[in-house]
């Protein structure tokens, strides 16, 4: 009996003891499931979900289960699959603003630059061209005005040169001054009648009679050496603008999508929209979408260097300024260095081609040759034309020049201006997305350009597939970069043969009728207009016309459809 009464007295204890383990674990459960309860509101999510622009429909109020994600972790989340969808696509559009954006400036400058210089350079010509007819006018009368057409040929072709036309410096100035010398030996020799016969064999003379002087040969290599550096130097300025119009338009993979969906809205998914990704965890997924773009960077480099480089050849050796304001002037002395030389020219002429025949006309050479006989005046400084375009050389060359320094290394560090902490990532190393969850980011950040993203956690690309686009720019730039080191040199590789293409003409003279030139690219390849070309349609719509179109479109055209099996033979 008192065994009975002993073991009901402990079962009963047993039984209070479990029914108080089981009271403590509903309570337990029950605060969990309060805990849960308010974890699991979606409330901030869907106010910033919203704020993106999205409709409300598809956004859950409290927490589901995520088994249906495929990009984001598949616990429990704000997110459903249209939600995701949507945010992946939110993603890649973000990033193409980004990039737009952080390029914009850089972008801009080779715009306005390119703008700026080329108003410059045609004012300049321009000045040049009014001054001598000025000044000629006043000097010579009508002799001049019978005659300007030599002149206004010269400064046409000058101009046509520099913007872009199949002109060959070399023999369009050996071609002025040929006709040159055909007009002035008529005028000086009036009692007489020359056939057209009889001036060719005069202009066989030129090299061995000098009736210019020295003038011509000066002059020559003055002209060349400065239109072929500032030619060179505005196609550079456009095809830098080009290159980077094109470059900035990111072709977005789907890995990179994945990965930047993971990095910039996930958090939303896990309740957290509010914070942003780690430092390190953003460089590692830029490095990674932005890898092709930083493989430009090499060629970019060597390009601005070569743009440099011209530059000073601008200001220095070759100034265009103080070539260019003077050519009048140059050509007047070698006018009086002819008229001086009159007498020993033509008894020479006479010699080799024989006595002319006396003119049927009347004319008085003593009347020609007074009136021609007159000096020029130049323009004083304070006479001559404003300077070009509001600034001066010296000026215009520093700003640019500072402004092609700036974007050196621009593709190389574009990743980490785009996680820089006031744009993108965080600034607490603890407090930020490290792709799962809030806390550190601990894998190492992988070195920029395509190679390297074979070690990304973040970014998976197939690094033997390197951007077809990027690979074409890589080419565009190597090829100006070859014409500034030439034109560096005084070399203007425009008038290269075909068949030579490792040479240059050597002097900026042509080749023969049946040579091919860059410019003949733009007849044959589609022409390609980049995204920021609306202050060039015309040029745009000009560009299957022969060489009528604006300075250096052509070859920032064929440039830019250099031929694909090119740039993957090269990086084959």
């Amino acid at each position: 009996m008192w065994r009975t009464h002993q073991y009901l007295k402990i079962s009963l204890m047993c039984a209070m003891w479990r029914l108080r383990v089981i009271l403590c674990t509903l309570s337990v459960l029950s605060l969990s499931s309060a805990g849960e309860s308010k974890a699991r509101s979606c409330s901030e999510v869907r106010q910033a979900y919203s704020a993106k622009g999205f409709s409300l429909l598809h956004a859950p109020h409290q927490e589901i289960s995520g088994e249906h994600l495929r990009v984001c972790p598949k616990g429990y989340t704000c997110c459903t699959s249209e939600m995701e969808d949507k945010l992946s696509q939110q993603s890649k559009h973000e990033l193409e603003i980004m990039v737009e954006n952080s390029s914009y400036n850089m972008r801009t400058t080779f715009i306005s630059r390119h703008k700026k210089f080329d108003e410059f350079f045609l004012e300049l010509l321009d000045n040049s061209e009014k001054s001598l007819n000025s000044m000629f006018t006043k000097t010579y009368g009508k002799l001049y005005m019978q005659n300007s057409e030599v002149f206004q040929d010269l400064f046409t072709e000058l101009k046509r040169y520099y913007t872009g036309g199949n002109v060959n410096l070399e023999e369009m100035l050996n071609d002025f001054w040929s006709r040159l010398l055909e007009r002035m030996f008529q005028l000086l020799n009036s009692q007489y009648h020359f056939t057209d016969d009889y001036l060719e064999c005069v202009t066989k003379y030129t090299d061995q009679l000098k009736p210019f002087g020295d003038v011509p040969r000066k002059l020559k290599a003055q002209v060349t050496k400065a239109f072929i550096a500032a030619r060179t130097f505005v196609q550079g300025l456009m095809v830098g603008r080009e290159v980077a119009n094109r470059v900035a338009k990111v072709n977005i993979v789907p890995a990179c999508v994945r990965a930047l969906t993971q990095m910039l809205y996930c958090p939303y998914c896990r309740g957290m929209p509010g914070l942003k990704p780690c430092h390190n965890y953003c460089y590692n997924v830029m490095r990674g979408c932005l890898a092709n773009q930083a493989d430009l960077d090499t060629e970019w480099n060597l390009f601005i260097d070569a743009m440099l480089a011209v530059a000073d050849r601008l200001v220095g050796p070759v100034n265009i300024e103080a070539v260019i304001e003077p050519i009048d002037i140059k050509i007047s002395e070698a006018i009086m260095t002819m008229q001086d030389n009159s007498m020993q020219v033509s008894a020479k002429v006479f010699q080799e081609c024989g006595q002319p025949k006396p003119s049927s006309v009347g004319r008085s050479a003593r009347g020609i040759s007074d009136s021609f006989g007159s000096r020029y005046r130049p323009f004083t400084p304070e006479q001559r034309p404003t300077t070009a375009a509001g600034t001066s050389l010296d000026r215009l060359v520093i700003d640019i020049k500072d402004k092609l320094l700036e974007s050196k290394r621009f593709w190389s560090k574009l990743p980490d201006d785009i996680c820089a902490e006031s744009k993108l990532s965080a600034s607490d190393e603890e407090q930020c997305w490290n792709s799962h969850t809030k806390g550190r980011y601990f894998p190492e950040v992988v070195k920029e350009g395509l190679t390297n993203q074979v070690n990304n956690p973040e970014v998976i690309l197939d690094i033997t597939r390197p951007d077809t686009l990027i690979r074409q720019q890589i080419m565009t730039l190597r090829v100006m970069t070859n014409k500034l080191k030439n034109a560096y040199n005084g070399n203007d590789i425009s008038f290269q043969d075909s068949s030579d293409e490792g040479s240059s003409s050597g002097s900026g003279s042509g080749c023969s009728d049946g040579c091919t030139t860059e410019f003949v690219l733009v007849v044959t390849e589609a022409p390609v207009i980049g995204p920021d070309r609306s202050d060039e349609r015309a040029a745009a719509a000009a560009a299957g016309q022969s060489f009528s179109c604006g300075p250096s479109t052509m070859l920032v055209m064929g440039a830019l459809t250099f031929p694909l099996w090119a740039a993957q033979t090269q990086w084959r």
